[in-house]
């Protein structure tokens, strides 16, 4: 629940930390992966992280009454803040059997005919109306095209326009429309980055020589059609059997072995699937292994759980986000770095709720980053771009990167060409101070890795092709190649 405080005479919502002490959820009582116990000993360090001294917790303010702008939907008309900002209201069923998070089509059909009017404009403001029968048939056969499954969060649902849903940017990254598809072009790839090449054990991506990414789950809160994992997050779909990667105990012992036999890595990426799903102990015992670690100085938990279900961190009785703090406190302790990356693409995600939770971290002292991910007809031009890096800088996240959409299955619709990124960098640089300006990057096919849009070593308009380098890379076969990104075909 949220901590309730009175301003006025009235009740007014509190964000109070979920602090606790380590013993409490610490390894101590930690439950078991895959019939292994998670207190499994740690790798030996000069740190003892467990007997630092207790953080300081900061003063928490008191905030006026939260709009509860969710009940304006008929399916939320009779839910309060204390369950639709619950964590366990939205991922769990309820009393009746119903399940709050929609993950099935035939629930989506349900929320469907609760919120949509009987005619809703098609995709394309000029292309007119059309009636919601139409509308739900088109999603039918959008998920049956799609490589990603269902599954959207409450709060997602709460932040579209029902009234125009095909053009609503929430609605078009998590939802699949058939009709909007186009046709994949020729070089797009399953594995589009080629991350299966470059693990040399189950769970690790090991292509950057100081950094590599442990993928300890495949699961996440809500999963965007445009999933750059798509061949392992997510339940399998019609089109795709996934090579998905369970949380289990052997795939995080062997993750950590690799990691503590390369003295080179020094930079730990924790993604997945989404770390918002890692079980508040895993997180814990994943943090402070890497801590104890020497070779390792910095690491990242990489989470949409911001964006698409932002009250957890508001929650006292959510013990996920003190576990997180706990971590970051320690990391500082033993003067190592620990972040939080998350990912908005779109300013409309971001509501009252969010700016708490964003208050919460800032006050606790968690350093926060923004990966955007730039989607045609979602925030391809500079004013919804411009929105989105302020208000993140706003509420003190950094915004970090903006990627070129990668070429993955099913999503040619959402790619724009190279010269809408290198366009939107150009115009938006100067018009924010430079330390909130993020990276443009385009995430190389075939692993090579993050470059700068603009730092391509050519760009045919006509044909589409973009030539980059990645001098840093020298793995097997990755020394002096040369990597290629294609535009879109009707671009």
């Amino acid at each position: 629940m949220l901590s309730l405080a009175t301003r006025g005479g009235r009740a007014a919502v509190r964000a109070a930390p979920a602090y606790s002490n380590v013993t409490k959820y610490g390894h101590s009582r930690m439950r078991h992966i895959s019939g292994m116990p998670a207190n499994q000993a740690a790798v030996s360090a000069s740190v003892d992280v467990s007997a630092m001294p207790p953080y300081n917790k900061p003063e928490i303010p008191v905030y006026n009454e939260l709009n509860e702008y969710w009940r304006m939907l008929p399916p939320f008309k009779d839910v309060g803040s204390d369950d639709f900002l619950s964590w366990r209201w939205s991922t769990k069923l309820t009393g009746d059997g119903v399940q709050n998070v929609i993950e099935k089509k035939e629930k989506l059909y349900e929320f469907l005919r609760k919120v949509l009017p009987p005619e809703v404009p098609r995709r394309g403001y000029a292309n007119g109306m059309q009636s919601r029968e139409e509308f739900e048939g088109d999603i039918a056969s959008g998920i049956r095209a799609s490589t990603m499954s269902l599954r959207v969060m409450p709060y997602v649902l709460s932040r579209i326009n029902w009234n125009d849903p095909a053009n609503d940017p929430i609605f078009r990254q998590f939802i699949p429309l058939k009709s909007v598809m186009m046709p994949d072009h020729p070089m797009v790839n399953h594995d589009s980055l080629g991350e299966r090449a470059d693990s040399p054990v189950d769970g690790i991506v090991h292509r950057y020589p100081d950094k590599a990414l442990f993928l300890p789950l495949s699961v996440c809160p809500t999963y965007c059609s445009f999933c750059t994992r798509a061949y392992g997050v997510g339940a399998d779909t019609e089109l795709v059997t996934k090579d998905s990667f369970k949380l289990a105990r052997t795939r995080i012992e062997k993750s950590f072995a690799y990691i503590e036999s390369q003295p080179r890595l020094h930079d730990i990426v924790i993604s997945g699937g989404d770390a918002y799903y890692l079980p508040h102990h895993v997180l814990e015992e994943i943090g402070e292994r890497l801590i104890k670690l020497k070779n390792i100085k910095r690491f990242r938990f990489a989470s949409k759980g911001l964006a698409v279900s932002p009250s957890r961190f508001l929650e006292n009785e959510d013990p996920w986000t003190a576990a997180l703090i706990r971590v970051s406190n320690k990391a500082k302790m033993a003067g190592k770095q620990m972040a939080l990356h998350t990912h908005f693409n779109h300013p409309n995600e971001i509501s009252e709720v969010t700016e708490r939770a964003a208050h919460k971290l800032l006050l606790s002292g968690v350093t926060v980053r923004n990966q955007s991910v730039l989607l045609r007809g979602v925030n391809d031009n500079v004013g919804t771009m411009g929105t989105l890096i302020n208000k993140l800088a706003d509420m003190s996240i950094q915004p970090y990167y903006v990627y070129q959409c990668d070429m993955v299955e099913k999503i040619e619709h959402l790619r724009t060409p190279l010269q809408t990124i290198l366009d939107l960098e150009s115009q938006l640089r100067g018009s924010v101070a430079g330390f909130y300006m993020p990276n443009f990057v385009v995430d190389l096919p075939g692993g090579g890795g993050k470059r700068l849009a603009c730092s391509y070593e050519s760009y045919d308009r006509e044909s589409g092709v973009s030539t980059f380098t990645a001098p840093a890379l020298t793995g097997i076969g990755k020394k002096d190649r040369v990597y290629t990104y294609h535009d879109p075909v009707r671009s």
